[in-house]
């Protein structure tokens, strides 16, 4: 039996969509990103002036193709795992933290709409499938029910990347239902064209990323553009039952945290290789430390060079083996547990915490000269300092859930 004849059998609404052509290998993809980099660092200083990506680095990626990355199959993606991605996110941030955040996010989000019922797939890529779509993680808005749905009203802050996208995920509380318990947390989707957008995004890092707020009064969302948390955080989602990719039903905070840790280790990556670039030719000059003296043959420099050095990588280490250990383990249709789930929330915001160890070794003996705006290192250290600020990858509150979890406590966080 074919796969579309599988699906049909097993659900008359499945999705009817061709299959791609082979997808690119991750060395294609890398070397398709590593083109476009001097372009994003180029632009990197006026991104961050312009408060959101421009949309030539936009159209570059989608262009490219590399949105696609964990898009299903069926809608033109590639289907790679989530460490494919996380490598690539961390290339271009290494060029534009905020411009490889915003990627990040557009390019997960197309394994999140993946989880969505197939409905709700058809309607944000039947007619685009390059469909961009930003969001808003918590949970701030209200949800009404009506006949077919819901009513939301709300405003949602912090949706990275939303002037460039054309559909939203916005979270909410759905009523209670009759049984009279709590309402459930739920994500819902919501076209461009039923929110506005107030500009809002006034920060000191990540200022490029446009992550403005999301304004929506009254606006009717179908039952079938709705995911609950519950459903994607343990990956038991309506959609990954319509693709045969395993990894589909990986839980969703073991992924996507990991795109924006990403960003993180990227922009120290990026800082580190400006570093080594300027100071290996930088010479002293004030009376203090010697006129004249070689930045490069100062013990202390060198040292800070070791420590970022170690840093990245050790970063990038802790972030692949987990995705690879999670995508592994859907392949193999074992069970992905809360144990697992905490251990890559553990992994990404220690990812972040090794990162911002590197850029602060690194930022911290620039001189005079990392004080201009324009510096790459001191706009790596702000970024990745605003990455660290990210409640799902802030190392006090991630840290403290695994710590609960393997001292026998009930974990109170998100995983």
């Amino acid at each position: 039996m074919s796969l579309m004849s599988r699906k049909s059998a097993y659900d008359t609404r499945a999705i009817q969509q061709p299959v791609a052509e082979p997808a690119p290998s991750p060395t294609a993809l890398k070397e398709t990103v590593r083109r476009l980099l001097a372009d994003f660092r180029h632009r990197a200083l006026t991104t961050e002036q312009m408060r959101q990506v421009p949309a030539e680095n936009l159209s570059a990626l989608r262009d490219a193709g590399l949105y696609k990355i964990v898009q299903p199959r069926l809608f033109g993606g590639y289907e790679h795992d989530f460490d494919v991605l996380a490598d690539l996110v961390i290339d271009v941030s290494g060029a534009c933290a905020s411009t490889g955040w915003v990627y990040g996010l557009y390019a997960a989000h197309q394994w999140l709409v993946a989880g969505f019922p197939p409905e709700a797939q058809r309607d944000v890529w039947g007619e685009n499938p390059d469909a961009a779509v930003c969001g808003s993680y918590a949970p701030s808005g209200k949800a009404v029910a009506v006949r077919g749905g819901y009513s939301i009203t709300g405003r949602w802050a912090f949706a990275s990347g939303c002037d460039g996208a054309q559909w939203a995920v916005c979270a909410a509380i759905l009523p209670s239902g009759a049984d009279g318990q709590s309402g459930t947390a739920a994500f819902l989707l919501v076209p461009a064209s039923d929110y506005s957008i107030e500009d809002t995004w006034h920060v000191a890092g990540l200022a490029g990323t446009g992550s403005k707020t999301l304004v929506v009064t009254d606006v009717f969302v179908p039952a079938h553009r709705v995911l609950t948390f519950k459903e994607t955080t343990s990956g038991r989602t309506p959609g990954s039952r319509h693709h045969d990719n395993p990894t589909f039903a990986v839980p969703m905070l073991a992924n996507i945290p990991s795109c924006l840790a990403a960003t993180a280790v990227g922009a120290a990556t990026g800082a580190l290789d400006d570093y080594i670039e300027m100071t290996s030719r930088r010479v002293t000059r004030g009376a203090v430390a010697g006129a004249n003296s070689r930045m490069a043959d100062f013990p202390t420099i060198q040292l800070r060079v070791a420590e970022a050095s170690a840093c990245t990588e050790a970063a990038r280490d802790v972030l692949f083996r987990d995705l690879r250990a999670r995508a592994q383990a859907a392949r193999d249709g074992r069970e992905i547990t809360v144990d697992d789930r905490i251990l890559s929330r553990r992994g990404q915001a220690f990812a972040v915490s090794l990162a911002l160890r590197a850029v602060e070794a690194l930022n911290a003996s620039t001189g005079g000269h990392g004080l201009a705006l324009s510096n790459s290192v001191q706009r790596a250290w702000r970024d990745a300092n605003a990455v660290g600020r990210h409640i799902s990858l802030n190392w006090d509150a991630v840290g403290t859930m695994y710590g609960q979890l393997v001292l026998g406590l009930e974990p109170k966080g998100q995983y």
